[in-house]
C-alpha cells in the first residue's frame, strides 16, 4: 500500500485510478503539512451484506456464505 499527498492525487488522478483498476494497487491519501491520513483508494468489490448479532453488535461482524442453509429463525433459536 502506498501513500499519496492530495496534490499529487489531483495531478495524477486518472493514472492512479488506472493503476488501482488494472493492478489492484491501494493508496492511502494524506492531507496537509502533518500528512494526516484521511482516506483510501482501493479496488472496487461487490458489497457483501454484513449482519451484526448479539455480542458482535458493538465489537465487529461476520459474513454468512451464500450456501448457508439455515434460516434466520433457526440460527437465532426462535
Amino acid at each position: 500500500m502506498e501513500t499519496i499527498q492530495v496534490g499529487q492525487l489531483k495531478t495524477d488522478f486518472s493514472a492512479i485510478l488506472q493503476e488501482v483498476q488494472n493492478s489492484g494497487k491501494k493508496y492511502i491519501i494524506e492531507y496537509g503539512r502533518k500528512q494526516k491520513k484521511v482516506a483510501m483508494i482501493v479496488p472496487y468489490q461487490e458489497e457483501v451484506e454484513e449482519r451484526n448479532f448479539g455480542l458482535l453488535e458493538k465489537s465487529g461482524s461476520f459474513n454468512l456464505h451464500d450456501d448457508f442453509e439455515m434460516t434466520d429463525e433457526e440460527f437465532l433459536g426462535l
